[in-house]
């Protein structure tokens, strides 16, 4: 009973040291505290919201009509008119286009159109049957570029909605520099596929005409077999076709190419573009 009674004793003193001004004040700073957490909280809320908003609609879109291409291959009665046989891809064969393929391991997985001064490289995906995937491949190009130091614009161009980039690079002579790229991409049944121009076609978009009808032209061949979604549609050489490492020129460059469009050889490519 003597403890209780100091106990309430100090209390009380303590009670008594405390003016109205600071009980004023404390009570404005725990309003003024409760006032920013429930800002906070309510930030937080609606960033989750935005979020999962955000995920759910990406997920659930459909791939979008094609009315002028790229094209499946149950699409067109001759897809090897006018265009390059590469097995997963039938590319379009322009004058004066030179055409590489792009090597992963022992697989042939993209190829690229070169023609002047500009390029766009085609590579083709497996992709859900009812899903398109294009919306959230952009979200992961844009956020892997902006994590290495570049710009990334997303607008919607001549093929749909693309990003426009400037993606740092390390120059030959040791120097950094700024490659701009424009990624291009269409969803279509079961298989997706992403152009990337560089070049003068990414620099000065309205030069880029012949590559853009070039990817719009492009038949994908995806075939019947099971694959995960993301699997790179696996390509081959044309029949007859001869590589050439690169850097290497053909002896017999002067008799053309056998392929129509005027190819002047196949080569062997890096996978990344070469900056310009």
């Amino acid at each position: 009973m003597f403890g209780r009674r100091k106990r309430a004793e100090k209390e009380a003193k303590l009670s008594a040291d405390i003016t109205p001004a600071d009980a004023d004040e404390a009570a404005a700073d725990d309003a003024a505290e409760g006032g920013a957490d429930r800002a906070e909280n309510a930030v937080n809320a609606e960033s989750a919201e935005n979020a999962e908003n955000k995920a759910a609609s990406r997920v659930k879109l459909p791939p979008a009509p094609r009315p002028d291409g790229p094209w499946d291959l149950s699409e067109l009665s001759k897809p090897a008119e006018g265009r390059v046989d590469l097995g997963g891809l039938f590319v379009p064969g322009v004058q004066g286009m030179e055409l590489r393929v792009e090597v992963a391991g022992d697989a042939i997985v993209a190829a690229t159109v070169v023609l002047r001064d500009s390029a766009i490289q085609l590579q083709a995906f497996a992709a859900p049957k009812r899903e398109g995937i294009w919306d959230e491949i952009r979200e992961e190009i844009g956020s892997g570029i902006t994590q290495q130091g570049g710009v990334v614009d997303e607008i919607e161009g001549p093929l749909g909605w693309e990003l426009r980039a400037q993606v740092p690079v390390r120059l030959p002579e040791g120097k950094n520099g700024v490659q701009v790229v424009r990624f291009v991409g269409v969803d279509g049944p079961r298989w997706f596929l992403r152009g990337v121009i560089s070049g003068q076609g990414a620099v000065q978009p309205q030069a880029a005409g012949v590559l853009e009808q070039i990817f719009r032209d492009t038949v994908v061949v995806r075939g019947d077999a099971p694959m995960a979604p993301r699997d790179p549609i696996v390509l081959k050489l044309p029949q007859d076709a001869e590589m050439v490492p690169d850097g290497v020129q053909q002896d017999d460059a002067s008799q053309g190419s056998r392929f129509a469009g005027g190819i002047d050889k196949l080569q062997r490519g890096p996978e990344t573009t070469e900056v310009r």
